[in-house]
C-alpha cells in the first residue's frame, strides 16, 4: 500500500512540478515579447522615427480608439504593406461598456485599411465560447467584429480606452 501511495504521490507531484515550470516558461516568453517592443520603440525614437500614439494611428484609420487595452502603447506600423503589429504586456482581457469582453495575447498583428483591421492574429471575444477574431470594420456610428459571423456593436463602447484585466491564457 505504501508503494503505490508513494508512486500516486510522486506522480501527482512531477504533474505539478511540470505545470510550475511550464509556466515560469510562459512568464519568460511574455517578458521577452514586452522587452522586445520596448526595444524596437527605444531604437526608432534614438534613429528620430517617433511614432504617434495607437490611438492617432487607429483614429486615422477611421477605427475606434479603444479596440486595444490602454497598456498597447509599443507597435510597429509599415506603411507601406500596411500591416501593424501591436505588442501587450500580458495577456489580458477587455469588458466594454456593451457587455462585449475583447482577450487579446501579448501579439496582436493585422492590416489596417480605411475603416478596416483585417487578418486579426491574437485577438478573441466572448460569444457563448470564445472565438477568434478575425477583422474588425467600421463605418459611421456601427463597428462590425468578424468572429465566424459578423456582429455589429455601437461604435461609442469602443471609444474610450480601458484598462486588461490579466487572464492566464489566451
Amino acid at each position: 500500500m505504501d508503494q503505490i501511495l508513494n508512486k500516486v504521490g510522486s506522480y501527482w507531484f512531477s504533474q505539478k512540478a511540470n505545470k510550475e515550470i511550464n509556466s515560469v516558461g510562459d512568464d519568460i516568453n511574455s517578458l521577452s515579447t514586452s522587452i522586445e517592443g520596448g526595444a524596437k520603440w527605444f531604437v526608432n525614437k534614438i534613429k528620430g522615427k517617433m511614432q504617434k500614439p495607437l490611438p492617432e494611428l487607429l483614429r486615422e484609420y477611421n477605427l475606434p480608439v479603444g479596440i486595444f487595452p490602454r497598456d498597447a502603447t509599443n507597435y510597429e506600423f509599415n506603411e507601406e504593406t500596411r500591416k501593424l503589429i501591436v505588442y501587450i504586456p500580458a495577456i489580458c482581457e477587455v469588458g466594454y461598456r456593451d457587455s462585449s469582453v475583447l482577450r487579446f495575447s501579448t501579439v496582436v498583428t493585422g492590416y489596417l485599411e480605411k475603416g478596416k483591421f483585417v487578418d486579426i492574429e491574437g485577438m478573441k471575444t466572448k460569444v457563448l465560447i470564445w472565438v477568434k477574431v478575425t477583422a474588425i470594420s467600421s463605418d459611421g456610428a456601427k463597428v462590425h467584429f468578424t468572429a465566424g459571423m459578423k456582429k455589429t456593436r455601437s461604435r461609442d463602447a469602443y471609444e474610450v480606452l480601458r484598462d486588461g484585466v490579466g487572464v492566464e491564457k489566451f
